[in-house]
């Protein structure tokens, strides 16, 4: 019987970045192909600094820094974010990811990022963020979830995109699925995980979400276990949300297919969304 060691994933960033990292390639794709398809930057510049909230170890922000873009991320765990520094100094990147809010943020907390587009007073405004994992659920309310849809938008130029993927909770009936389990390899570890719904009380718009990693070495074994509260979000619910803060056009939505041809219509039933948001001009 393998050792239990109760406590945050999201401290153990070796082992969340080995499950979560591992099928990055798809979502690199799909982003790039979104910035192309949907950007409405002026002049029609294309992006080329990308802003990732909740970025915890910045498993897309070092790939996109290889592929020649300007990054920055925020996140309120310091091991996540400390974890990230190390790999983009290693691959020969700045330090870009600071700890802070996603939803109480501006660009004064990214000053003194030794790249291009940031100095001692910030950085310049980004021309695309993207948030694809349900790392916006972590937000405990409606305030901090419009507090960081403003964030985000203060954060752009206009035209540019937030790519936020996330479950939401169908209007009607249960979800499709309520547990879903992951495998990972990097030479000697390997990270078995699993995540599932402990129930969704809707009056109160919170899913419990327990989830493990049990992790093998050639001289241990493990399991790592947490219990996650996640806001739920209906179609409606999102809807409203994003017009409240008067900031966004919805470019598109896709699934988690991530298939550039297969835009998605929301209804009641709709679970599996990426929404395309572009900031509005200012009027």
């Amino acid at each position: 019987m393998p050792e239990v060691i109760p406590g945050n994933l999201y401290d153990y960033p070796k082992y969340y970045d080995l499950v979560f990292g591992s099928d990055w390639k798809a979502e690199f794709d799909f982003l790039t192909g979104v910035f192309a398809k949907h950007s409405a930057l002026p002049r029609g510049a294309k992006p080329k600094r990308l802003l990732e909230p909740a970025c915890g170890t910045g498993r897309l922000m070092y790939r996109f820094g290889k592929a020649g873009y300007t990054v920055a991320g925020n996140d309120l765990n310091a091991k996540a974010v400390a974890f990230c520094n190390a790999r983009l100094r290693r691959q020969g990147l700045a330090e870009s990811a600071v700890v802070g809010d996603m939803s109480d943020f501006t660009l004064a907390d990214f000053k003194g990022i030794q790249a291009q587009g940031f100095n001692s007073r910030g950085a310049k405004p980004f021309d695309a963020a993207f948030n694809t994992i349900n790392s916006f659920r972590h937000l405990p309310s409606e305030a901090a979830a419009e507090g960081h849809l403003r964030c985000v938008a203060d954060a752009l130029r206009p035209g540019g995109l937030y790519v936020l993927g996330l479950h939401l909770t169908p209007a009607r009936g249960e979800p499709e699925s309520d547990e879903e389990s992951w495998a990972a390899r990097r030479g000697d570890l390997s990270v078995i995980s699993h995540m599932w719904s402990e129930g969704v009380d809707r009056r109160r718009r919170v899913e419990t979400v327990g989830m493990s990693f049990d992790v093998y070495t050639p001289t241990k074994q493990f399991r790592l276990v947490d219990q996650t509260p996640f806001r739920t979000y209906t179609a409606r619910q999102m809807a409203d949300l994003i017009d409240k803060t008067g900031a966004w056009d919805v470019a598109a939505v896709y699934d988690f297919a991530y298939d550039l041809d297969g835009t998605v219509e929301i209804d009641g039933t709709t679970e599996d969304v990426v929404y395309i948001l572009r900031k509005r001009a200012a009027s």
